[in-house]
């Protein structure tokens, strides 16, 4: 294709075109073939595999060119390649699916069940788990893929060549999910031969417009917007709301400059190795520029505030492999804005004392918080709009008030007072999960093992978390004894807005003592078994946002604490 760039090894391994011939005969092979469940990573690794955009690679790494990746940063046969992409597997689903050298398995996905293609496998081996998290990753047990590699990936790997079946459904934004082959003709039908690709996982303002137009403009050339949509780093915006961002922006650029395409890729955060990794990937899709950015595809910092890589690492590593990998190296510039003269400039560029405005990230996630104005300079008011239906401010959000105690606590008590109470306010509907309700509704076939108990608070959190992402108050008051329970909880709800764990501490005695139904009665005389503060023990909160107790304040007072608590955060509009 004239002007872009050679594919990574000389040629584009599009599997999916390759096999459709044979499409029919291998689907109904699969059929008869051991299978194995791909998760997530693994179906963005595999349909990177089959589209092309992992070349030359042309299955999972076999235990040569795993070697080869890990140690020296190539394949067996020498081609470069920085990251090591693998189908990890355990022994059981080596048993199960009697996997060995020449087996033939299915690979199937996981939302779907549908058969994506057929391994033939090369070899089944253990990898050198710590090698690997130290000459990819750098060793920091912190790191995000290190972590994933010791308590997610499985102790065995597969390696082997891949027959397409059929690509992935994907049911957003089809239109604009190019696979190489596809933006390659796209490129040519438009005629241009020299594409600058922008990597990215963030939402894009006005200075990441003026970057890219820089970049395209100083080397006559157009520009690939060319998300992450895959996996990234945990915590980061959610990909529909880039993708939207990323739309309103569009028609920003000069006419015709810029394209969007979406890439599939879940990330590793692996710093320098990533960013050779993407470079290669980017030259794949026909790109013949790639913008490196500070500390490209790093995770940041660790808990000790040091960062896992150089700011520059990146930008050194793609650098030093830029004539092998055939595609030119453009450093990232911070653009900084000017607002004497109304116009974004590189910071290296900016005389001393001249007047600078700039928005940090904390800032700006602070503004969209608050609901405080996002001036136009800093970005434009169709992405500003589209950041705000994604993220309304904290009095618009969800959140979850987990009271945890004994029976007979007060809880039950100060939740429906709370419930009633935010009601009265108004703004958003305000749900009320008793533990009692929830045992008869949800849990009916649950008993009170720490098992069972476990399981209860997990599906109490889930239908909080599911309420808290639409927006809604919710109000839990499970007896929730048990530590780890309650932190599994907070985390599941926790990233879909606020969690508060309130510990109504009223003592044990007091619950006995003004207990009207009798149950503590009943369980001292054996009849109850396994009952919370009886037979079976409580665990104190370790950090509850609030500690009340019954048996000296009020439910009003307790009710107006947990108000004033959510005032402080921001959550409710007044008192």
């Amino acid at each position: 294709m004239a002007g872009l760039p050679e594919p990574h090894g000389g040629v584009l391994k599009d599997l999916i075109a390759r096999d459709l011939p044979k499409y029919q005969e291998l689907l109904t092979e699969s059929e008869t073939l051991p299978s194995i469940v791909l998760t997530e990573r693994q179906l963005c690794d595999l349909e990177l595999i089959m589209s092309g955009g992992f070349s030359p690679l042309e299955g999972f790494m076999n235990e040569a060119d795993y070697n080869g990746v890990v140690e020296n940063e190539r394949i067996a046969d020498g081609t470069l390649f920085s990251m090591p992409i693998t189908l990890d597997v355990s022994k059981e689903q080596i048993d199960e699916a009697a996997i060995k050298p020449g087996s033939r398995v299915t690979l199937r996905d996981f939302r779907d069940d549908r058969h994506l293609a057929i391994i033939t496998v090369d070899d089944v081996y253990r990898p050198d788990k710590a090698k690997e998290a130290k000459m990819v990753f750098g060793g920091d047990d912190e790191h995000p893929a290190i972590v994933y590699l010791y308590k997610t990936a499985k102790e065995f790997y597969i390696g082997g060549k891949i027959q397409a079946i059929q690509r992935l459904s994907h049911y957003d934004y089809v239109g604009l999910r190019y696979t190489p082959a596809e933006l390659r003709l796209h490129f040519e039908k438009l005629g241009w031969s020299k594409i600058v690709a922008f990597q990215t996982r963030n939402p894009m303002h006005r200075a990441h417009r003026e970057l890219t137009v820089r970049a395209a403009r100083t080397r006559q050339a157009n520009v690939l917007i060319h998300p992450v949509v895959g996996l990234t780093k945990p915590g980061d915006i959610d990909h529909f709301t880039r993708v939207r961002v990323y739309q309103a922006l569009l028609p920003r650029y000069p006419n015709g400059m810029a394209v969007l395409g979406l890439l599939p890729l879940a990330m590793r955060m692996g710093g320098p190795r990533e960013a050779i990794w993407h470079a290669i990937i980017r030259k794949n899709h026909g790109a013949t520029h790639f913008i490196v950015g500070r500390d490209h595809a790093g995770p940041g910092s660790n808990s000790k505030g040091v960062e896992f890589y150089g700011p520059y690492d990146a930008q050194h590593a793609v650098e030093k492999y830029k004539e092998e990998i055939g595609i030119e190296v453009v450093p990232f510039q911070m653009m900084t804005y000017l607002p004497d003269t109304d116009e974004y400039a590189p910071v290296d560029e900016i005389k001393p004392g001249t007047k600078t405005l700039n928005i940090s990230g904390t800032e700006l996630r602070r503004r969209l918080r608050t609901g405080t104005q996002i001036p136009e300079w800093f970005s434009y008011p169709e992405v500003v709009k589209v950041l705000r239906e994604s993220h309304p401010p904290r009095n618009k959000q969800g959140f979850t008030v987990f009271l945890t105690g004994y029976t007979n606590s007060g809880k039950d008590a100060i939740g429906r007072a709370l419930q009633v109470t935010l009601n009265q306010q108004g703004g958003r509907s305000t749900t009320l999960l008793l533990g009692e309700t929830v045992r008869s509704e949800l849990s009916a076939e649950l008993g009170f093992s720490r098992e069972d108990r476990h399981t209860n608070i997990q599906r109490i959190a889930f239908v909080a978390a599911e309420l808290t992402r639409s927006g809604a108050a919710v109000i839990a008051a499970p007896i929730a004894p048990f530590e780890a329970s309650r932190a599994q909880a907070k985390e599941t709800i926790s990233q879909f807005g606020s969690f508060y764990l309130i510990h109504v501490a009223t003592p044990l005695e007091y619950c006995e003592k003004t207990d009207k139904r009798g149950v503590y009665k009943r369980a001292r005389a054996g009849e109850i078994k396994g009952f919370t503060g009886v037979d079976d023990p409580y665990e104190n909160p370790v950090k509850p946002h609030l500690v009340v107790d019954a048996s000296k304040q009020t439910v009003r007072n307790i009710v107006h604490q947990i108000v004033l608590l959510l005032e402080s955060e921001g959550l409710l509009d007044t008192l």
